[in-house]
C-alpha cells in the first residue's frame, strides 16, 4: 500500500469515527467522504461496513440507490443538467442533446481530459427559468446552446499569466 492509499484509509477511519455513534450515521459519513474526496472511494466500503456492523453489500447498496454519490473520481468540474418536467417544457431535450454532443459524452461519464463531468437530475428547483444546470455550487437558467458554449469554453480554459 503506497502512501497516497494510506493516507485515505487514514482519512475515511476518522470520518467515520467521529461519526459512527450517531443514529443514522451511514448517511452523514457517506455525505462527508464524498464531500473530502469528491466520490465515494471504493476502499470506504470496507471501512464503513466493518465500524457500523454492516455488510459491504449494504453500504454499496445505500450508495447506489442515491443518485447524489458517486463511486468514481469525478471531472473537475461537475455540471448537473435539470430533466424534470418544467424544463422539459421550456426546451431542456434539445438542450441535453447539444449539451452531450459539445461535450462528447453522455450522463455519468467524464470527458477524457478530465475536466467536465455530467450528471442528470430532476429539478433543481429552478422551474421558471429553464432550462437549468448546476455547476457546482451555481444554479444557471435561461441555458441555450450557445450560454452552455461559452460556459465550456470557461470551465476549460486556464489563464496563463507571463510575468
Amino acid at each position: 500500500m503506497d502512501e497516497i492509499q494510506a493516507g485515505v484509509l487514514d482519512t475515511i477511519e476518522q470520518i467515520v469515527m467521529s461519526t459512527k455513534h450517531k443514529p443514522g450515521a451511514l448517511l452523514p459519513i457517506l455525505h462527508r467522504i464524498q464531500d473530502q474526496f469528491g466520490y465515494i472511494p471504493d476502499a470506504a466500503i470496507a471501512v464503513m461496513a466493518t465500524h457500523l456492523r454492516s455488510t459491504a453489500a449494504d453500504v454499496h447498496g445505500v450508495i447506489s440507490f442515491y443518485h447524489y454519490f458517486r463511486s468514481q473520481k469525478p471531472g473537475k468540474h461537475v455540471i448537473e443538467v435539470c430533466r424534470a418536467e418544467a424544463c422539459q417544457a421550456q426546451g431542456s431535450r434539445e438542450f441535453e442533446r447539444h449539451v452531450r454532443e459539445k461535450l462528447n459524452i453522455d450522463y455519468d461519464q467524464t470527458t477524457p481530459c478530465q475536466d467536465i463531468s455530467l450528471k442528470a437530475v430532476y429539478c433543481l428547483g429552478n422551474c421558471a427559468t429553464g432550462p437549468s444546470i448546476r455547476v457546482g455550487d451555481k444554479i444557471k437558467g435561461r441555458m441555450s446552446p450557445a450560454k452552455f458554449d461559452r460556459l465550456v469554453d470557461e470551465l476549460t480554459t486556464f489563464k496563463l499569466e507571463l510575468k
